[in-house]
């Protein structure tokens, strides 16, 4: 069968305001991905069809912010395209000359050219900054500024001239006040171009940018004027306190101020919000230069633009504080490093806005969450059941289960007529049913008639599966989807399989002894299996590292496992050998998954990129690129065509499997994110992480509904009921939780302005939807699944404290 489509690879290079491009880093297929910049996705656009680079303010008078597209090298509005005059006047001369024409912009309300014209003032300031005396300017200063001149007289009573990408058009970078912007790269009135993604060009822009004794006035300054504002506007403008501090901080560092930074460090990190304590515990062991070049966190801090979600009023006062103190230090930081989503209407509450911060990169752009998602389920096939209940007895143990499908037989009827929110039948390929599939949806029926409805008043029993003697050496678990089987990774590099029926474990025969067999004969599946292999456990070797995840297959013939050394590998569970080894990931893969119809599996590690592969491929199809950190879970929609990743970047992205596109963005989580799992029907999402809460998403309209507080500790594993009336919880506090998922989603009222602005009111109501909580006496819960007769399964390795 065909798999999805290989796409092929290209570059792109994206400009920053000011300084060289940064060039994105090739992977399968790409288009401007989220973060402005340094993350990449496939296929034709990025997430949801963002541009690469993106405004980082606003344009004009602080309208909406403007998409700049992703260009291949280009000077940033029109520099060096006019030859130079000959230098005539002196630099004095010029700088009145150039204030009296932005004056005279400003007067006439062309307010575009006149923010063009002010950041090419910042050539002739850097130009005149270098001979150390203000009006001293020697040949190359007078050159640029007569140059610059010559442009203004050529452009002024022509149109407003468009901003450079990447800057907003707006008055407040004042001329006064030499060597204000980043000093340009290679000559005055030029762009010099990297060809290499060069961690020396990516801290470019942090050169000297300012008095270092002024940042911490700056910074207190800025700080006096937001506590001192309305209550409605402190709480929006308060997010700006974490990236100007770090941004603010780099660039003392970057610039070899050690004593201003450590000063400003220890003076002000105290005010930032406690879940920002991680990152600011691996920024204070940046004190040298040196420190930053190897440093991921930071240079993702510094390529990816952070993200703030602003009303419009709050925004304009804080322009107009910004240009009144002519602050322009924390301009700059603002127009080069944030962007600055604006939004109409009244301004969050800090409730609100402490929801959905958190993450690494800010929030996430309203436009990142606005594209279609078909989060319908697809039509089940037509199958006759027989009305026979004794025939099928026997088959019970041959019939190979097709994982996750009961999920959508609950719906009962409604399965059989196509969900308007489904995708296309044939969207993406899938793999055809096998007779033995066929079989197993048969017994997969009838053991949902006598499925038990779960509800506040019915709760399901647990049973318990503890690891002894596993010596804190537990590192992943996985259930069949028919219960039968049970896979443990290990820390010694092992997989191991449990039968957990009567029925053991049993390999085929060898290959001489199989030709002696009557092929033609009813019981042939029962004749090739040798007796003498027959155990209740299968122990698989082949990796060289902790096994960190573990996925049977959803017919039970095969099971993935995906390891600290890089790979992920396929094996047998009819010959208990290793098929194929996955190598992709240059690093740890903490997690794999297979999807719900088989073939296709998702894998996510430390290098920050989650793969999609078919069995039969050893390249992968699809290359994920876009979180900020480790991916540390994965998971399939039960449609199959989205992968849901979470991240250290405390983020959780869907992706298109079609595409490869980032399609929804969620915020909020404030610790790094270790489960997650859809509801049944496939519009909701649930996510646990580092923080012990579990919030509840609508993927259709990609908002938050929902926060379940309760646990204490990193909630390691999330599982729905067959009929998606339960949501099942298990911690690192050694509990399982019990939540009503009926009420926690019913009455969703999700009105175009909510959609639109992200205003979400969360009820504070996890007591009333925590139907029951569950101990175990020293064991953390690292895996739970609902039998297909909704009996909860729970699992995890007996750690003596």
């Amino acid at each position: 069968m065909a798999a999805l489509a290989e796409e092929q690879t290209e570059v792109a290079v994206k400009l920053e305001p000011e300084g060289p491009p940064t060039l994105l880093p090739p992977q399968a297929g790409e288009g401007a991905g989220e973060g402005g910049g340094g993350t990449t996705n496939n296929g034709p656009n990025g997430g949801g069809g963002n541009v690469a680079a993106s405004a980082s303010s606003a344009g004009g008078d602080g309208g909406t912010p403007k998409p700049s597209v992703a260009v291949s090298a280009v000077a940033p509005a029109g520099a060096a395209t006019v030859p130079a005059a000959a230098p005539e006047a002196g630099a004095p001369h010029d700088r009145q000359t150039l204030l009296a024409v932005l004056q005279f912009l400003r007067q006439s309300n062309l307010r575009e050219a006149e923010e063009a014209l002010r950041r090419e003032a910042r050539l002739l300031e850097e130009a005149v900054a270098g001979t150390g005396v203000p009006g001293e300017a020697d040949g190359a200063g007078a050159e640029a500024a007569s140059a610059l001149l010559s442009r203004v007289t050529a452009s002024a009573p022509g149109p407003a001239a468009p901003d450079p990408p990447g800057t907003g058009a707006s008055g407040a970078a004042a001329v006064s006040g030499l060597a204000t912007g980043p000093a340009a790269p290679g000559k005055v009135g030029s762009v010099a171009v990297e060809d290499q993604p060069d961690v020396s060009a990516v801290l470019s822009a942090y050169n000297q940018q300012g008095d270092p004794t002024m940042y911490e006035e700056y910074y207190s300054g800025l700080k006096h004027f937001i506590e001192c504002s309305l209550d409605c506007h402190r709480a929006e403008l308060s997010q700006l306190f974490y990236p100007l501090f770090v941004h603010m901080y780099l660039e003392l560092v970057y610039n070899q101020h050690e004593n201003e930074a450590k000063s400003f460090f220890e003076k002000f990190h105290g005010d930032q919000e406690c879940y920002y304590q991680d990152d600011l515990r691996v920024l204070s062991s940046l004190t040298k230069k040196e420190h930053m070049k190897g440093n991921e966190t930071m240079l993702d801090f510094r390529t990816s633009k952070f993200v703030l979600r602003i009303s419009r009023d709050s925004y304009q006062l804080l322009k107009r504080h910004l240009q009144e103190k002519q602050n322009n230090q924390i301009w700059n930081i603002v127009q080069e490093h944030l962007y600055i989503d604006i939004f109409d209407g009244m301004p969050r509450s800090k409730q609100q806005i402490d929801a959905m911060v958190g993450s690494l990169a800010g929030e996430a752009k309203r436009e990142a969450n606005k594209s279609k998602v078909f989060f319908g389920l697809l039509k089940e096939p037509e199958i006759e059941v027989p009305l026979d209940d004794e025939d099928e007895e026997g088959e019970n143990e041959e019939g190979k289960p097709k994982k996750k499908k009961p999920k959508k037989d609950s719906i009962g009827s409604k399965s059989k007529k196509q969900d308007p929110n489904a995708p296309p039948q044939n969207r993406i390929p899938l793999p055809e049913l096998k007779d033995s599939d066929k079989l197993d949806k048969i017994m997969n029926m009838k053991e949902t008639t006598k499925r038990v409805r779960l509800g506040p008043d019915c709760l399901p029993s647990i049973c318990f599966y503890t690891f002894l003697n596993a010596y804190q050496g537990l590192t992943a678990v996985d259930v069949t989807d028919d219960s039968s089987l049970i896979a443990g990774g290990f820390a010694d590099s092992t997989v191991r399989v449990w039968s957990v029926t009567p029925k053991k474990l049993r390999s085929v025969k060898q290959a001489a002894d199989l030709s002696l067999i009557d092929k033609e004969s009813d019981d042939v599946l029962e004749r090739i299996m040798d007796e003498k292999t027959a155990s209740e456990l299968k122990i698989l070797y082949g990796h060289s590292g902790p096994v960190y995840g573990a996925s049977f297959s959803p017919d039970r013939n095969y099971l993935l496992s995906s390891s600290e050394d890089g790979t992920v590998r396929l094996w047998s569970l009819q010959t208990f050998t290793c098929l194929v080894g996955y190598k992709g990931h240059n690093y740890p893969v903490w997690d794999t998954q297979f999807s719900p119809y088989g073939y296709y599996f998702v894998s996510g590690g430390h290098d920050r990129v989650a793969r999609l592969w078919a069995t039969d491929h050893y390249q992968p199809l699809r290359i994920f690129a876009g979180h900020l950190a480790d991916v540390n879970c994965t998971r399939f929609h039960p449609n199959s065509n989205y992968v849901a990743t979470g991240s250290a970047d405390r983020t959780v992205r869907l992706w298109d499997v079609l595409n490869g596109n980032c399609v929804r963005i969620f915020t909020g989580h404030k610790g790094p994110i270790h489960s997650l799992t859809f509801s049944p029907n496939g519009r909701f999402l649930a996510t646990g992480a580092t923080d012990g809460r579990v919030l509840l998403w609508d993927i259709g309209h990609g908002l938050m509904v929902g926060e379940l507080k309760g646990h204490t500790d990193t909630v390691c594993s999330l599982r729905f009921s067959r009929d998606g009336e339960i949501l099942a919880s298990g911690s690192m506090d050694n509990t399982v939780r019990l939540w009503d998922a009926v009420k926690a989603f019913e009455d969703l009222e999700t009105d175009d302005f909510t959609a639109a602005t992200g205003h979400i009111n969360l009820p504070e109501n996890s007591q009333e939807l925590l139907l029951g909580t569950y101990m175990t006496k020293s064991t953390p819960v690292v895996h739970l699944h609902f039998t297909r007769r909704n009996l909860v399964l729970a699992a995890g390795a007996y750690s003596p404290q």
